[in-house]
């Protein structure tokens, strides 16, 4: 539990902050975060959601896959996202796209963009990759229809039958290969 709660507080740091007042830590303290995390994400037990760094030399890139939660409509479809992570991270939240189309009303079919409050607003240093990821699972059985980024999915949100020929129509299984 001290490991866990150690790599979800936000790195110490004296650098002095940014225009705009948020901390700018030390690239070192950043990469010891990233690599607290993934530890963390590789030892963790949550089903249908991993991520690592896309290649051995860049940390502050990453790639991901969420597995459509259990009695939701996207049971058994599985999503690849990329995960950029800024220079100013954990103050500063990740740049996330889903990479596999995803038809949800939160998601921006042709760029991916994800619309989710803890992404954007509502981010905090405390916050982990594997609590972005559990977060995203849960936001595809469990949309916000009051905020939509795909209005037309949304309206369809209560009709499952329509809802699963979009989805079966824009989705593309994963290929095998080494991201």
């Amino acid at each position: 539990m001290e490991q866990l709660t150690s790599s979800l507080a936000p790195p110490r740091s004296n650098n002095k902050s940014n225009v705009a007042g948020t901390p700018q830590p030390a690239a070192g303290s950043v990469a010891k975060r990233l690599s607290s995390e993934l530890m963390t994400l590789m030892m963790s037990s949550s089903p249908g959601i991993s991520a690592f760094p896309r290649n051995d030399g860049n940390l502050f890139d990453w790639v991901g896959t969420i597995e459509g939660p259990a009695g939701t409509i996207y049971a058994g479809l599985t999503f690849r996202i990329s995960i950029a992570f800024p220079p100013n991270y954990p103050y500063v939240a990740p740049t996330i796209k889903f990479e596999t189309p995803c038809y949800h009303p939160n998601v921006d079919i042709n760029s991916g963009a994800i619309c989710l409050d803890i992404l954007q607003d509502k981010w905090s240093a405390v916050y982990s990759v594997q609590t972005i990821l559990i977060s995203l699972q849960s936001l595809l059985g469990e949309p916000n229809n009051a905020s939509p980024l795909n209005p037309d999915a949304a309206s369809l949100w209560d009709s499952p039958e329509a809802f699963k020929t979009q989805i079966t129509k824009h989705y593309r299984p994963l290929k095998d290969e080494s991201a």
